[in-house]
């Protein structure tokens, strides 16, 4: 039956329609609002070469250097940097990331790091050049403690002079000439008390354990306790002359020997390899330094009385004798880590 009133066309097209016609949906409702929530108070703020950070209650430089440098011993690195006072609580303080004065090169000058010289130590006695008072000994280390110098052992001045590694403003280095038993008796209890490395430069004819010289079972203590172990030659002739009627020669091969034989020595004894080289009576030439260099001393010392730059001769480089005649303002006057530029 068709319905009334309509063609059989019209009703084939609402039919059509009615079946093609839109979805009627209803309105989408809007998205639930996230959550309301605090966001923990940011702590520091990284960027590509520093971070910035913020000074909480208890912190200090060191807990700073441990946290963001992985390194507690760094917080001289980031005191220096911010001008050796730590901001308040709230405040801001900035961790830089690499070095800020690679070879201790500022605007205004550049850095010099002391290399001191002790041979031999006495509990009492008139002290000399080359015997310094236990009294004496123990003042100097305390000032050093007290005035704010830190002292590194010889691999990180080798670093510092090859640009890989920025060093404390007031850097300072501790040797010790020949192999003289007061070095055991007398200066290592004291550099234990203070924490500071040292370096040994033996020449290996001296090591012959008796009352005034080491044996090798405390040169070996003192290796595993703080001392650097380095090499000062074989008999300590001087190296950079010839002695008379000695033809050129027999003079290279003996200062060869030198060099070589006492590295060969301190490595059996030690069983560590000899890196630096102390000229007996600091006495070189061309000749010698050239062969230091060939035979693998990455640094050779003399003893001309100047503190040492970024940009010294790896193999001249100088070292300041402290003599036993001197009082706490000699030895304080041996102390320049800081060269200004147009100063004498």
């Amino acid at each position: 039956m068709r319905a009334r009133g309509l063609s059989p066309l019209l009703l084939l097209s609402i039919l059509i329609w009615g079946c093609a016609g839109p979805e009627i949906r209803p309105p989408a409702l809007p998205p639930p609002a996230p959550p309301v929530t605090t966001a923990p108070p940011t702590t520091a703020r990284g960027f590509p070469d520093f971070i910035v950070a913020i000074v909480r209650p208890g912190d200090s430089y060191s807990s700073l250097a441990a946290k963001y440098l992985g390194d507690r011993s760094m917080d001289w690195f980031l005191s220096e940097f911010n001008g050796n006072t730590l901001p308040a609580p709230g405040q801001d303080v900035l961790i830089p990331l690499a070095s800020y004065a690679p070879g201790g090169l500022w605007p205004t000058g550049y850095q010099t790091v002391p290399v001191l010289t002790y041979h031999k130590l006495s509990r009492n006695g008139i002290p000399d050049a080359m015997t310094v008072r236990e009294a004496d000994f123990e003042a100097q280390m305390r000032f050093l403690r007290e005035n704010g110098y830190r002292v590194l052992p010889l691999d990180d001045l080798f670093e510092f002079l090859r640009f890989r590694r920025q060093i404390p403003a007031r850097s300072v280095v501790i040797t010790f000439d020949d192999g003289w038993r007061s070095v055991y008796d007398i200066a290592w209890p004291i550099l234990k008390k203070y924490g500071y490395p040292a370096t040994l430069f033996v020449y290996t004819d001296l090591i012959v354990g008796s009352r005034e010289t080491l044996s090798w079972d405390q040169v070996r203590e003192l290796s595993r306790n703080g001392f650097d172990i380095e090499g000062h030659s074989k008999t300590h002739r001087y190296l950079g002359r010839r002695e008379r009627k000695e033809s050129f020669r027999d003079y290279f091969e003996s200062v060869r020997k030198e060099i070589v034989e006492s590295a060969r020595i301190i490595l059996k004894h030690t069983g560590r390899e000899v890196k630096y080289l102390a000229y007996p009576y600091g006495d070189t030439n061309s000749l010698v330094a050239a062969m230091t260099r060939r035979e693998g001393y990455r640094l050779a010392f003399t003893v001309e009385r100047e503190s040492v730059p970024f940009f010294s001769n790896d193999y001249r480089v100088s070292r300041e004798m402290i003599y036993g005649t001197f009082t706490l303002k000699d030895f304080e006057n041996n102390l320049t880590t800081f060269h200004k530029f147009g100063s004498e």
